[in-house]
């Protein structure tokens, strides 16, 4: 598998050049010169399996990675019986859809914080052990499930939590919000260095291999004391971090992951940004 580069959900040119249908999407992206698609789940899971798997066939003509972004309701610390049921459903709706269209991974937030922090670490752990069981039984354990790195201090998430839930399951792995963590660290995302230590914990404690494959969200954020306040883009080059060190790093450690671009409707545009600053280092070297 090659370095993938790809956009969460539509630019705002997709459709400003009359395009409806996110069936269009795959062979717009794929004309661009881009291979990922995130399809956005985020407001609840409303995609009708005909539709996921017309998108799935056309992902797949045009050479498209497909996967999804789970709802934000998700709450796996939650206390509440009810929600902790309609997080396991929107995470089961989620694999579903995955699964129709081919998508390889979905990914998702885990929650909140709650007044114990420890606490509500222990039971979002429980209820992702949970929801993937009941996942397997239905067939649906091959399909990747992936918890972000989040931007926001009172959001669980960190690099570490993110880290110990991906040994819950073979199936779990990290989606790497670089620009969140970049937020929630306060800008310490400047530098080679400072993005070699992400990586190092990652090989660390899930090793070279799921490293070597990891799924990536990338996009300069806009911060406060609490962490990530709004995506922005890069043509607003005071907002890092920004994606040399890390592609100097993704070349010089032989990875292939996929990396979706979040910027705020310069989703697409700003991927294909990613992909010609590697694609010059590469050239380079």
């Amino acid at each position: 598998m090659a370095i993938k580069f790809g956009a969460a959900g539509n630019s705002d040119s997709f459709y400003e050049q009359g395009n409806k249908s996110s069936l269009k999407m795959p062979a717009w992206l794929a004309e661009m010169g881009l291979t990922a698609y995130e399809y956005q789940c985020s407001r609840g899971v409303r995609i009708k399996e005909d539709f996921a798997r017309r998108l799935g066939e056309e992902a797949r003509a045009n050479n498209i990675t497909l996967s999804i972004h789970a709802p934000y309701y998700i709450n796996l610390s939650t206390e509440d019986p009810q929600i902790k049921e309609k997080t396991k459903g929107h995470i089961l709706k989620s694999l579903r859809a995955a699964l129709w269209m081919g998508a390889t991974t979905v990914v998702l937030h885990p929650g909140g914080t709650g007044k114990d922090r420890e606490a509500s670490y222990r039971r979002a752990k429980s209820t992702l052990a949970e929801v993937l069981k009941e996942a397997a039984e239905e067939g649906l354990g091959h399909i990747k499930v992936a918890p972000e790195t989040m931007g926001k201090v009172n959001q669980m998430g960190s690099l570490d939590e993110i880290l110990d839930l991906c040994t819950v399951a073979d199936n779990v792995v990290p989606c790497v919000d670089f620009g969140h963590l970049h937020a929630v660290t306060q800008g310490s995302l400047t530098d080679k260095e400072s993005f070699a230590g992400v990586l190092d914990k990652i090989s660390a404690v899930l090793g070279e291999q799921a490293l070597k494959n990891l799924h990536i969200h990338f996009s300069p954020i806009e911060f406060t004391k609490g962490g990530e306040k709004k995506h922005r883009t890069t043509l607003e080059t005071d907002f890092g971090p920004h994606f040399t060190p890390l592609a100097e790093l993704i070349i010089e450690r032989n990875m292939e992951p996929v990396i979706i671009c979040e910027s705020s409707g310069r989703q697409a545009e700003d991927a294909l940004v990613y992909k010609r600053i590697y694609d010059e280092i590469k050239r380079k070297r």
